[in-house]
């Protein structure tokens, strides 16, 4: 069931296009593998388990969902296979539950008493970083906040210019000292300007790579503490940016980046390209970090706030 109280039709459209190469994989091969069969045996959830980790479910996530249906099968003694496409709907629903929390449901803010929500935002190069921070200030922009950009990635000349050139897209100020600049001043800088415009929300984006994990550590250790300083408690949310179509190996990613900062928060970036759009609910399973954001297409409007309950619908419809 949709529910468009929180999910206009328009973006119900845009997740249904963007999860198109996914869902078709994945309910093709879950159809001819039970043509011809009455009911769930062992050959159909041996098949099923590879429908799964060829989607990028994930080993450790799809050994779970095999596991919840067989006990369903041995406890309804007979599972037919018409029943299977409803079955394992549920069960996904109810794994991605199981890492619920109390996330917004749209472009909103919690109140920090007069301070702006800061959110440091991590992740390799190319995975849709910069564009993803774009179109994060442009959907809270759009929904009457005020947004200001912190450009701490100065490592890479690049990643300063498309910054701002996303700042005069959406149309939101920015902060930046240039490449080679120290990211922990450009971020006090921004806080402090930030805090003086009565912002409602700070982005700053950092470094997707030093040349080892320890400098990486150290960098985003200095840029919290240093952020503190300005606002207590800041960075409110560390969000992690992962390329989806890249599947298990963003699962990788995210296990080095939490050995570098805590994150509490993910955005998956280029659902719409891949068939790799299972990678969504094994790293919600396997690391126990909301799934916050997801991008279904190239569009401003294509970065969607995540729903569990749409994505299952849209996956299987």
């Amino acid at each position: 069931m949709a529910f468009f109280g929180l999910f206009s039709k328009e973006k119900k459209e845009s997740l249904d296009k963007g999860l198109e190469k996914t869902k078709q994989g994945f309910l093709t091969k879950l159809t001819r593998s039970i043509v011809g069969k009455s009911k769930v045996d062992e050959e159909v959830l041996d098949e099923l388990e590879e429908i799964l980790i060829s989607s990028d479910v994930g080993v450790e996530t799809t050994l779970k969902i095999i596991d919840r249906i067989e006990a369903r099968v041995a406890r309804d003694k007979v599972l037919g296979t018409e029943e299977l496409n409803a079955v394992l709907r549920e069960e996904i629903a109810l794994l991605l539950s199981e890492n619920d929390t109390d996330q917004p449901k749209d472009f909103s803010l919690p109140d920090h008493q007069g301070n702006p929500h800061v959110i440091m935002v991590v992740g390799v190069n190319g995975v849709g970083k910069t564009t993803t921070i774009g179109k994060l200030a442009h959907q809270f922009k759009k929904n009457k906040h005020k947004v200001v950009l912190g450009a701490a990635d100065t490592f890479r000349a690049a990643a300063v210019d498309q910054l701002i050139i996303w700042s005069e897209r959406v149309g939101v100020p920015i902060v930046q000292q240039g490449m080679g600049a120290d990211p922990a001043s450009v971020a006090y800088d921004t806080l402090q300007s930030a805090k003086a415009q009565g912002a409602d929300l700070v982005i700053i984006d950092t470094a997707g790579r030093l040349h080892n994990k320890v400098n990486l550590m150290n960098e985003l250790s200095k840029i919290r503490r240093v952020m503190e300083k300005v606002i207590p408690g800041a960075p409110h949310e560390v969000l992690l940016v992962l390329d989806g179509s890249t599947g298990q190996n963003a699962f990788e990613q995210a296990k080095q980046f939490m050995i570098a900062t805590e994150i509490n928060a993910l955005a998956i970036t280029k659902l719409d390209g891949t068939a790799k759009g299972g990678v969504v609910i094994g790293i919600s399973d396997q690391l126990q970090i909301p799934v916050k954001y997801i991008g279904v297409g190239e569009g401003m409007e294509d970065l969607q706030v995540f729903h569990k309950e749409e994505f299952v619908d849209s996956l299987f419809s």
